[in-house]
């Protein structure tokens, strides 16, 4: 990849994380209640985020991946404090709100702050340990399993213990528990073997652009 295009490649990667973190801090307002079981909408948002990390890994390395986590922290932390407070549950509350600090928004930014960086940091140094396996899931997989678990359970139990939103106070453990399967079996149907057919592609072309080069 020449100098000129990594700074682009860079932006775009962080530009698509933090829209996939505004997303999923909007969504996790709206509890998702299937048989006896609760989790919320952003189950189905915010795994796409580790699919994006392991492949920047395994393409242009561990030091763009974490650069790319650096860079989208801040302006990912200030968009989902602003979303929450100007569409509270689902509502336009108005810019007046702006001109108080509002404690629950806070704390699901913080949340997400916290839980973002040790997810994703976690999630890149398992894949970069598992990517030595022959197995070209192992890496995706298990930097999936040990990266969601940290962020789902920092992310609930920083937004929501003891917190003024009562349903989510009084169910946050059991929300993080099946909100973290979700997210599981979300990669392992979904993500994982999209995962594999992206790698599929950017292979196969860049080993048309390398014959066409040599030819």
């Amino acid at each position: 990849m020449s100098t000129h295009s990594l700074p682009r490649l860079r932006a775009g990667l962080t530009i698509a994380h933090v829209t996939i973190i505004i997303c999923s801090n909007y969504l996790v307002q709206f509890p998702l209640t299937f048989a006896n079981w609760h989790s919320t909408w952003a189950a189905f948002c915010f795994p796409f985020i580790f699919v994006m990390s392991d492949l920047t890994v395994r393409l242009y390395g561990y030091p763009l991946a974490r650069r790319v986590i650096i860079q989208a922290m801040v302006p990912a932390l200030a968009a989902s404090y602003l979303l929450n407070v100007l569409f509270a549950s689902g509502q336009w509350q108005g810019f007046g709100t702006l001109g108080q600090f509002n404690s629950f928004a806070g704390r699901i930014a913080l949340a997400s702050f916290s839980a973002y960086l040790a997810g994703q940091l976690l999630d890149i140094i398992v894949f970069r340990r598992l990517r030595r396996l022959r197995q070209w899931w192992a890496a995706p997989a298990g930097s999936a399993i040990i990266g969601n678990l940290a962020d789902t359970f920092i992310f609930f139990s920083v937004a929501f213990y003891a917190g003024s939103n009562p349903f989510m106070t009084a169910h946050w453990v059991s929300i993080a528990e099946v909100d973290y399967w979700v997210k599981l079996m979300i990669n392992i149907i979904l993500f994982l073997p999209l995962y594999g057919v992206i790698l599929t592609v950017i292979n196969r072309v860049s080993c048309r652009i390398g014959n066409a080069t040599s030819a």
